[in-house]
């Protein structure tokens, strides 16, 4: 894989208090990058609205198990690849469990997946990216790797 979309009902916080969908920073072997643009302008296109994005912390995107808290598991495929990992957070305006029976819109659901497809297009046609490689070599040669987070 060269990059991951990972869709999650993230409705069970309240960091995101209205219904649709938010994308969160690129996060690739323990780095938390910027939130692409490419992807803000595809989900503009798609929702019809502009785009929200979800804070993340750096336990979030560190392995579950480890004791520490994290915001739920849409980051959990960033600790087990090399490849570029943006989440794709289905929202709502109150707190309440995503996984519960009903609880996802259809509404904010096809959003994503409409999302999901765009982008696997513009990205197949070389149109969007998920990071900047200059920017991650230089962060490397900066302050080396931060793959460690991956571990458990």
């Amino acid at each position: 894989m060269d990059a991951i979309l990972s869709i999650d009902t993230t409705r069970g916080n309240r960091l995101v208090n209205i219904s649709g969908v938010a994308i969160t920073p690129a996060v690739r072997q323990g780095w938390v990058l910027r939130v692409p643009e490419g992807l803000l302008t595809l989900l503009e296109y798609v929702s019809g609205t502009p785009a929200l994005t979800i804070p993340i912390t750096m336990q979030d995107i560190t392995p579950y198990g480890n004791g520490v808290f994290h915001m739920n598991s849409i980051l959990q495929p960033s600790t087990a690849t090399k490849a570029a990992v943006v989440g794709v957070a289905i929202t709502s305006g109150a707190a309440g469990p995503g996984c519960g029976t009903g609880a996802t819109g259809g509404r904010e659901a096809e959003i994503a997946a409409r999302f999901a497809v765009e982008v696997a297009k513009a990205f197949g046609m070389g149109k969007c990216c998920f990071y900047d490689t200059k920017e991650v070599d230089l962060l490397q040669r900066h302050y080396g790797s931060m793959a460690h987070l991956q571990e458990l």
